[in-house]
């Protein structure tokens, strides 16, 4: 009976110890999960749509991997620039030449987001009246004279390509002495080709009764979209067709038709109105006219290389907004879903800081960053995320980016101090507090007022509230003022960034006096 007690005596007290140990690897665990950092991240794009983006230079959004929105190369859509005399980009509902040149008369396209370039197309229908535009007085179509070296292109996707199809018009005349004589300039599809004609447009030239023609080598094929430009250079008189870039047809207008001549500079007469997909069937985008003063690059026009690009060689960047965290949060990595075809790149750029207000384009500096690479000091209250995208040599493939996961740790806020006390004296008050269980304790601020949970107090010489001491367990604050009752709290702040400051004891008083 005796043995059967001690067993039994024994058994609970080793039963007790094995919870004590058991309770305190839970408090030490508790302690620790508080104590170390706390995983966070922030999602761009991914199954939500992209926020707003700071920058969004050559880039647009598209559909990427899983059919998710992703962020990619923007088409190479025209621009207005400074020899831009005419430019119809068809972005949205309503047509209009955005440089403002052009008044549209009449017009029975309609929009479509089959785009080559841009977002959007317009669709004809072929019902024989299209766009028609008026020139304003200064424009090539709006003002007699001669228009210089000159530039017509544009996109265009045939659907049946029949004979007969108009894709560009334009009816004048001159007076010369008394006598009127007509003007044209026009593009039309004949077997299959595209020909432009002009008639009576250069002065002097009087072959074939004055008409000149490029008819393109290279069939028109329907349902795909070419890319088509007409120029004319006064400095040698070349007139050129091109489709895609490639070289279709040229007539130097010269007096023997070679370069070096006697030019025959175009003179067009009464301004009238141009006409745009009068009788055609299909599809067609950025419509631009660019008169051209030497030198070209002045004007942002290449006849032989961009102007046929699906995107633009330079490519293209995008800049997220500054990310908000906390104060002391350290960048971590970067999980991207992106797709990136043979020959095309992109470039990954982060950077951080406590505030944005302060940013440039270039401060704080960039760190170009990979893929779950280990991102190394990049900490701050804000994050910042830049990617520069490159399409292939040809400017035919886009490379693209459906998420960026910003992975980074917030440094939990410090523990306040436990058990703070206030003793009140002649003229001060003594607090006393024992010291704060986190780790990286760089000391205290002391919160003091005289209503409670408002700590704005100004009376103590050790200056206004708060006040910042180092890591101490007690301070005294003197200059207070005998008879009035001020409220106190202390908060931790961490060691790594006084801006870490934590959560508030709790609330202590003291009314100072001469007893």
């Amino acid at each position: 009976m005796i043995c059967s007690m001690n067993f039994s005596v024994s058994y609970r007290s080793d039963y007790r110890k094995k919870l004590i140990v058991f309770l305190l690897v839970c408090l030490i665990n508790s302690v620790n999960f508080l104590l170390f950092a706390d995983s966070k991240s922030i999602i761009l794009g991914g199954a939500g749509k992209w926020p707003e983006l700071s920058v969004a230079d050559g880039v647009s959004k598209g559909k990427g991997r899983f059919g998710r929105e992703c962020i990619e190369l923007e088409k190479n859509a025209r621009k207005v620039t400074m020899g831009t005399d005419l430019l119809l980009d068809f972005e949205g509902n309503k047509v209009k030449d955005i440089s403002g040149k052009y008044e549209v008369i009449s017009n029975s396209l309609y929009y479509t987001q089959k785009a080559v370039m841009g977002r959007g197309a317009a669709l004809s229908r072929g019902n024989g009246s299209g766009i028609k535009l008026k020139g304003t007085s200064g424009t090539i179509f709006g003002t007699e004279g001669n228009p210089g070296s000159f530039v017509i292109e544009f996109w265009l996707c045939p659907s049946i390509a029949e004979n007969g199809e108009t894709i560009f018009s334009w009816h004048s005349s001159r007076i010369i002495l008394d006598y009127v004589m007509y003007q044209a300039i026009s593009a039309q599809i004949f077997n299959n080709r595209l020909e432009w004609t002009f008639t009576n447009v250069f002065e002097g030239y009087n072959d074939t009764n004055g008409e000149l023609s490029l008819l393109s080598y290279s069939a028109i094929i329907p349902e795909k979209w070419a890319h088509h430009s007409i120029s004319y250079d006064e400095e040698t008189g070349l007139l050129e067709y091109r489709i895609d870039g490639h070289l279709e047809a040229l007539k130097h207008v010269t007096q023997n038709g070679r370069e070096g001549d006697t030019i025959f500079q175009p003179m067009l007469g009464h301004p009238e109105c141009v006409e745009i997909c009068p009788r055609f069937t299909g599809f067609i985008d950025d419509f631009r006219i660019v008169r051209l003063i030497y030198p070209e690059s002045n004007y942002d026009i290449n006849l032989n290389e961009d102007s046929y690009d699906f995107y633009k060689v330079t490519g293209g960047r995008f800049v997220s907004q500054p990310l908000m965290t906390k104060i002391g949060s350290v960048m971590k990595n970067l999980e991207i879903v992106d797709t990136v075809p043979p020959q095309t790149e992109i470039r990954y750029y982060v950077r951080g800081s406590d505030n944005y207000f302060n940013w440039t384009e270039n401060y704080p500096e960039w760190i170009q960053v990979k893929n779950r690479e280990e991102i190394k000091n990049v900490s701050g209250l804000y994050f910042q995320v830049a990617a520069d995208l490159f399409p292939d040599g040809g400017g035919n493939i886009s490379p693209s980016v459906t998420e960026i996961k910003l992975n980074y740790e917030e440094h939990p806020l410090p523990l306040p101090p436990l058990n703070v006390r206030a003793k009140a004296g002649n003229g001060f008050v003594d607090l006393k507090w024992d010291h704060s269980v986190y780790e990286n304790t760089g000391g205290y601020f002391i919160y003091y007022g005289s209503r409670p949970g408002e700590y704005l107090g100004s009376d103590a010489t050790e200056g206004p509230s708060p006040i910042k001491i180092d890591n101490l367990s007690s301070f005294r604050l003197s200059g207070l003022k005998n008879g009035k009752i001020y409220y106190f709290a202390v908060s931790t702040y961490s060691k790594l960034d006084e801006k870490i400051n934590g959560t508030l004891s709790g609330e202590v008083y003291a009314r100072p006096g001469n007893k």
